[in-house]
């Protein structure tokens, strides 16, 4: 369900930059993704056109480090497949079989990448990787939105984001529909929150 294009990304996520040391490297600070925040979700065409399918999945997981002063820092986000919801039990099942994700052979996608092209302190995009199905291919996200604030209850910096991609599903080695004209391009979003990892 991705391809080599466009996504836009809302979401702090996993790794470690460095290979920066001092000033650079104390700036580097590591964010833990809130699951309880954070839902990857997915529009993907229904029979060329005639409806748009949407869904999400309920679990996932994964950090992000960052360094605003050097505009630099990584991700990674972990996506348990066997969570997705359509908000349709049939379809969740069949999505779940060899057809589409084939999650018990796969179960997680992930996607890892550097956080780049950084405006006021704020990362514009993420050039990285997205596996899924067994498959990897670079992803380039968008982040149209990026924000840090102090965490009303927890006292910790919270930073927030939301992404979304364009990719094509077939190249993935996801074609189910593809004979019947269903469209292989899926915009996939991202909005998520992380809180900054206690020292």
């Amino acid at each position: 369900m991705v391809n080599t294009t466009r996504c836009v990304l809302a979401v702090p996520a996993l790794a470690l930059l460095l290979g920066v040391t001092g000033t650079a490297a104390a700036a580097t600070r590591t964010y833990d993704i809130d699951p309880e925040h954070t839902f990857p979700s997915f529009e993907a065409d229904h029979l060329g056109g005639l409806s748009v399918w949407r869904g999400k999945f309920n679990s996932s997981h994964g950090s992000v480090t960052l360094d605003r002063e050097a505009g630099s820092g990584t991700m990674e986000v972990v996506v348990d497949v066997s969570s997705i919801d359509f908000g349709h039990d049939a379809l969740n099942e069949h999505a779940l079989g060899a057809e589409l994700f084939d999650a018990g052979e796969y179960p997680r996608a992930v996607y890892k990448g550097r956080l780049e092209d950084f405006v006021d302190g704020r990362p514009t995009r993420v050039a990285g990787e997205l596996t899924l199905h067994g498959v990897t291919r670079p992803v380039e996200l968008e982040v149209r939105s990026f924000k840090c604030m102090p965490h009303p209850v927890l006292k910790r910096e919270l930073c927030g984001a939301d992404a979304l991609a364009t990719i094509q599903r077939d190249e993935f080695g996801i074609d189910a529909g593809k004979d019947y004209g269903f469209d292989m391009a899926v915009t996939l979003r991202i909005q998520v929150e992380a809180i900054v990892r206690e020292e």
